[in-house]
């Protein structure tokens, strides 16, 4: 029945899904039933064979000293050819890909001086890290199937939104949904992924998902178990609950764990928050395609800035523990203790806006009391117009078009540093 819904789906929708969706969603739930009868050893011995007498015979001649250059210099050779093969584009040229190369050099040059222990980084995960990253835009950005793969993935984060509005007509009125009120709109659509969130935890969805994800970066990176779970998980369950996943685990880890664990929650947004930004308007593919790609930058950020010193527990190994202590009790259980956390983090969300944009409003009201006391000409001076100096350089080193909009990202991210720090 299952086959036939596929070769079903590629007959009459293909012109509407393509191939790669239908085939991959087949091939997934295809898979995972299979290896509920059979050990998933019968694939991954073979693989792990091949990968022993070919590509580790070939690294093996390299001299031990050799093979992080060598390493080093094909990435750098990767990530310039891929930059400037493409076709340019008014607002994509050449040019500015080649400040934004260089700006990625002198952030890793500072990241290189700054570090806690230079000479303990693990050039390894940082390479890796680099490559990952840039393969992942490539293939989102420049190919078919990756546009087409992120494409549906945010299709479906857009249509959770409409789910998510169906309880906010029943609760207020059916023209709900035509007030595009952050409150009206938005916060609905957090507490219902939070306890959707939870109910998938429930029944073992989650872990199984992270376990597979985080497994790869663990056996790449060289990274160790707890990191590689909380990076895999953070864009999609958020920086708090990543953390719940290895609870046991907490008060064991290192000081270069802990700070692998905040750099990975700062470097993505939470799915709650995803959501939220969808509900505003923003890209769904952009924001979902640039927190996969966060995952493999923020551990090769963090253990360039705090190197690993100690011995971790979790070195050797990927697992998500049981938390007995926490565990729903059935699935009814975890939807309404899912239900009871998201209303506190929708209303968190919304109160911490509130505060924010408030006391910035505060602080520009006495910038420009300031400015104009002082008979200062031209704009009024607000805090929006000193951190668009203060980072142009950021802005500039990113490869943003020479524009008009230069100033205005820098205003953006010196906003989000300031925005992100009071959170």
């Amino acid at each position: 029945m299952w086959l036939s819904w596929w070769i079903a789906g590629l007959i009459l929708r293909r012109k509407e899904l393509g191939w790669v969706v239908p085939f991959l969603v087949y091939l997934g739930v295809t898979l995972r039933v299979i290896f509920n009868y059979v050990p998933i050893s019968i694939v991954t011995k073979p693989i792990y064979w091949v990968w022993s007498h070919t590509a580790q015979p070939v690294a093996n001649m390299i001299p031990q000293k050799m093979q992080t250059p060598l390493a080093a210099a094909f990435v750098v050779c990767v990530i310039i050819i891929g930059a400037f093969v493409s076709e340019e584009s008014q607002d994509n040229t050449r040019e500015n890909r080649a400040v934004s190369l260089f700006g990625l050099a002198l952030l890793l040059f500072c990241l290189w001086i700054t570090s806690k222990n230079r000479k303990k980084i693990v050039w390894r995960t940082v390479i890796v890290g680099m490559l990952v990253q840039f393969v992942i835009a490539i293939f989102v950005l420049r190919t078919t199937v990756g546009y087409d793969i992120f494409h549906f993935i945010s299709q479906r984060a857009t249509d959770l939104l409409g789910f998510a509005s169906l309880g906010t007509q029943f609760l207020t009125t059916p023209d709900a949904a035509k007030i595009k009120w952050f409150l009206a709109n938005v916060v609905p659509a957090i507490i219902f992924f939070v306890s959707l969130v939870q109910l998938l935890y429930y029944v073992g969805f989650i872990q199984w998902f992270v376990v597979k994800f985080a497994s790869f970066f663990f056996w790449a990176m060289r990274v160790s178990g707890a990191e590689a779970v909380v990076a895999a998980a953070s864009p999609f369950i958020g920086q708090g609950e990543s953390i719940m996943l290895i609870r046991p685990f907490i008060n064991y880890l290192t000081m270069a764990e802990i700070h692998q664990v905040m750099c990975s929650g700062f470097a993505t947004i939470a799915g709650s928050v995803l959501i939220a930004y969808v509900g505003i308007g923003v890209n769904p593919q952009a924001l979902i395609s640039s927190c996969v790609m966060s995952i493999p930058a923020s551990l090769a950020v963090s253990k360039m800035r705090y190197p690993e010193t100690e011995e971790t527990l979790t070195a050797g190994r990927v697992v998500v523990p049981e938390d007995d202590e926490h565990k729903a009790k059935n699935a009814l259980h975890a939807f309404a203790t899912g239900a009871w956390l998201g209303l506190k983090i929708g209303s968190m969300i919304a109160a911490t806006l509130l505060c924010i944009i408030s006391l910035i409003g505060l602080i520009n009201g006495l910038l420009t009391w300031w400015g104009r006391y002082l008979t200062i000409e031209g704009p009024d001076l607000t805090l929006e117009l000193i951190l668009g100096y203060l980072c142009y350089p950021i802005a500039f080193l990113l490869g943003v078009p020479r524009t008009g909009d230069l100033y205005k990202v820098a205003q953006l991210i010196g906003l989000k540093l300031i925005a992100v720090s009071y959170n």
